[in-house]
């Protein structure tokens, strides 16, 4: 009796709540830890996936800022859920790829997990703590709420971490944004499983959207990209954050720097923006 063959797995993108393959048909390889004993392709995002993604949020981005916020809370926590159900596959992702021991598998996926509840936790509270009723002289009342702005791109570290990546999607997502998501290459595995919680939680589709790709190939493009309103830049390279800051400028893009407290209301309300209402009262 022959051994069989093992066939090495295709790795899709995550755009619109669907998997395709890249329309440019290129691919990455992905090792094993510390050897070149191939695990799987990641697709190789092109400019057009690019674009085929901020599409899907632009489209998905209205609809979920239009749901109560206790809807997203509970969304939120199905993927706690949903992680928690796939803790396995994540755990033997993380150390094929990243050859992390059992034990740094496991404590990775507890902190994604924790992500997804605590941003869940903030979902329908944090406009109570932010907003305001302001003190102004004359027959007004007026008062500040926040709503979300929009379409966010986000581009990850490259020093990958699981914890960090959910909690920067669950900090877009909370307050009604849509995000499209470049992953690094180290950790990009993990878009399998991640795609996967997403597209069982009950997330509206194109909502969140996740790419692997080339950061030298794409991120020009979403710096330029009219359609993003604001893009969350979580590199460690100054060149690349001074490059997006100046892109920006073109639509007045919020450009975001690397955030140090992911577990924080100040990492919400950084894709959130402010209006103040003047209301007459009195005769």
């Amino acid at each position: 009796m022959t051994d069989l063959i093992k066939i090495s797995k295709t790795i899709k993108l995550f755009i619109g709540g669907e998997f395709p393959r890249t329309e440019s048909g290129r691919s990455l390889p992905v090792y094993v830890a510390k050897t070149k004993k191939l695990y799987a392709y990641l697709c190789k995002a092109s400019r057009k996936d690019l674009r085929n993604s901020v599409t899907a949020a632009q489209s998905a981005q209205a609809g979920w800022a239009a749901r109560s916020a206790y809807n997203r809370t509970q969304i939120l926590y199905r993927m706690a859920e949903m992680a928690e159900g796939k803790r396995e596959e994540f755990i033997e992702t993380l150390m094929s790829t990243l050859g992390y021991t059992k034990i740094a598998a496991n404590k990775a996926v507890n902190e994604a997990i924790d992500a997804f509840v605590y941003f869940a936790g903030f979902a329908d509270k944090y406009q109570q703590m932010i907003g305001a009723v302001n003190p102004v002289s004359g027959p007004h009342h007026n008062f500040t709420s926040s709503e979300p702005v929009g379409v966010v791109a986000l581009i990850c570290n490259s020093k990958f971490n699981l914890g960090e990546v959910v909690a920067q999607i669950s900090a877009v997502i909370a307050s009604g944004n849509a995000v499209v998501v470049l992953m690094a290459e180290a950790g990009a595995a993990t878009l399998a499983p991640l795609s996967e919680v997403l597209a069982t939680s009950d997330l509206p589709k194109g909502v969140v959207n996740l790419l692997t790709g080339d950061l030298n190939e794409l991120y020009q493009h979403l710096g330029t990209h009219m359609e993003i309103q604001s893009l969350s830049y979580q590199g460690s390279n100054k060149k690349i954050l001074g490059e997006l800051k100046e892109m920006a400028a073109g639509n007045m893009k919020r450009v975001i720097p690397p955030i140090n407290d992911m577990l924080s209301l100040d990492h919400l309300v950084s894709y959130v923006e402010y209006k103040t209402v003047w209301h007459p009262i009195g005769n």
